[in-house]
């Protein structure tokens, strides 16, 4: 709705104007602003490559490993009959979307000095039944729109992940006495005290002079409501963010919490990035996740493919011919090492994808040029090297003792995040997520310890959160992985750095002769399936005008 009256707003204004928008209510207040003023527009489902049937006939694509974007590739050329054959290490589909299970084994294996993981230990996973764990990709923000079009596609049912929760803590132990504070506490007085603030340069008229007094006069209505302020625009506490005593029948009409100290907000960290991470572009509502696990992705792309799919396959040269292009395999050893030997294999093709994390790609011998072979170890080393430990509850303690209903509590010590389950509610246990680390420092640090280390620490940690945790979990019921350590993978995924964007990245987005790469390192999502997916959808074009130019 427009308000009389109505004129344009000169564009150096405007700039202005959604600066302090955006230190107002951060990222995603600046987007939704410039959606409304149709500065942007909203994001449409992604549209896959038009392939012609039978356009790949007689033409042979071998794909190097059998994760989401390998068999993305694999399912979308088949349908336009390229005869494709897709080679994985691993005896299973899905790469990094996995699932863990009771029963299930996970394999670090770690060569590193001084580390405390035996080569080739294994974890077997004791959840109960019906319980699980996703290691690695855990969410699908709704925008997403090319994995969510394979899961309607496929018919893999999906619900919805909470991923924020007013309900949780932030926790730090230099802030507040070392005690965990709510969620809501946190973010309503900050967002108070920054209404407060802002609301004191509006009527000192240190705003851009080019804001006429109408829209000031509505800026600060607009900050009041939005801060809750009072009516002299002061922030005096606020019922959004809690009570001590909540409101009930009869004469209790509640005791809102005293409003946290705005120096104590500011001595916390929270303020960094935890305070807006569910803002973020990726991280807000609605989130989604499969019913029964992410590996129900793979799992469904495996149905359309697993007939392509050779298992065990480690690869060992990636050569290029007058022809194509020829792969060196053999029989992969759980331990991550080929057999060699007689088991050793070698497949012609007309082109190759390779889908391997650039960390796995960089110990291939390989005919890349040198630009490409150099772009190749340089990605290898901008990975995030994660850590996740979980641990089945005896009780589902964060509900009945926290009213917690999924979510995530943050915390300064070195778990970073503790997960709470968004299924199973009011079910006798459940799977917590005990830390998710992607600090490289930290996580490199936690990979070096044994599963059992790693669970031991996430446990004292935790107790900052949530005193008598230590009686609520155990290491008994707990799984770790350090994706660092994990053959076939050796990382969690890439984070370009700027520069690295305008060099690197941009060397390996082009293919090298009949070689294509794919996964979601050459993506601007790196770290998510939509990045695998949309990447493997740009490879399957490229081959796709090859073969158009060709014929």
């Amino acid at each position: 709705m427009l308000y009389p009256p109505f004129r344009p707003v000169r564009s150096a204004s405007r700039r202005r104007f959604l600066k302090l928008v955006g230190r107002a209510g951060g990222t995603a207040a600046v987007l939704t602003t410039m959606k409304e003023m149709g500065l942007i527009s909203s994001v449409k489902a992604a549209k896959k490559p038009t392939l012609h049937s039978q356009q790949g006939a007689g033409t042979r694509v071998v794909i190097l490993g059998a994760g989401i974007a390998g068999m993305t590739a694999a399912y979308e050329l088949s349908k336009a009959g390229y005869n494709c054959q897709i080679l994985e290490a691993r005896d299973r589909a899905g790469g990094r979307c996995q699932t863990l299970r009771g029963g299930d084994v996970l394999i670090e294996n770690s060569n590193i000095g001084n580390s405390r993981i035996e080569s080739n230990s294994a974890q077997t996973c004791s959840f109960d039944e019906g319980l699980y764990l996703n290691p690695g990709p855990a969410r699908i923000p709704y925008h997403h729109t090319a994995l969510l079009g394979y899961c309607k596609e496929f018919g893999v049912p999906l619900e919805v992940r909470v991923n924020e929760n007013r309900a949780t803590y932030f926790q730090d132990d230099e802030a507040f006495g070392g005690r965990p504070v709510l969620n809501r506490r946190v973010v309503n007085d900050t967002r108070g005290y920054i209404s407060e603030l802002l609301a004191k340069a509006i009527s000192q008229k240190s705003l851009d002079q080019e804001i006429s007094e109408l829209d000031q006069a509505r800026l600060m209505e607009f900050v009041r409501s939005f801060g809750s302020l009072g009516d002299d625009y002061r922030y005096t506490g606020s019922a959004r963010a809690g009570y001590t005593s909540s409101p009930a029948a009869g004469d209790r009409a509640g005791d809102p919490f005293e409003p946290l100290g705005l120096s104590a907000l500011l001595d916390a960290d929270f303020w960094s990035y935890k305070l807006h991470f569910g803002e973020g572009y990726t991280q807000t509502a609605t989130m989604l996740q499969p019913v029964g696990g992410m590996d129900k992705i793979a799992q469904a792309f495996e149905r359309q493919v697993g007939d392509l799919i050779e298992y065990g396959a480690q690869v060992s040269q990636i050569r290029k011919t007058p022809t194509g292009v020829r792969i060196v395999y053999g029989a992969a050893e759980e331990a991550g090492e080929a057999t060699g030997g007689a088991t050793e294999k070698v497949l012609e093709a007309d082109y190759a994808i390779c889908t391997f994390p650039l960390t796995v790609l960089a110990d291939v011998e390989a005919d890349f040029s040198p630009t490409v072979q150099a772009a190749i170890a340089k990605g290898g080393s901008q990975y995030v090297n994660a850590v996740k430990v979980a641990f089945q509850a005896k009780r589902r303690f964060w509900e009945e003792d926290y009213n917690i209903y999924g979510g995530i509590s943050w915390t300064e010590r070195d778990i970073t995040q503790i997960w709470y389950p968004s299924t199973g509610f009011h079910s006798n246990k459940g799977i917590v997520v005990g830390a998710y680390i992607w600090d490289n420092e930290i996580g490199n640090a936690w990979g070096l310890l044994s599963p059992e280390e790693r669970m031991a620490k996430a446990i004292e940690a935790g107790s900052a959160i949530h005193p008598g945790y230590a009686d609520e979990v155990s290491a008994a019921a707990g799984t770790t992985i350090a994706w660092k350590n994990v053959p076939y993978s050796q990382g969690g995924w890439a984070e370009w750095e700027d520069e690295q964007r305008e060099a690197a990245y941009k060397v390996l987005l082009q293919p090298d002769g009949p070689i294509f790469l794919a996964g979601e390192h050459l993506s601007y999502l790196t770290g998510w399936q939509e990045g695998a997916v949309r990447s493997a959808l740009l490879a399957v074009e490229g081959i796709a005008e090859r073969v158009a130019l060709a014929a």
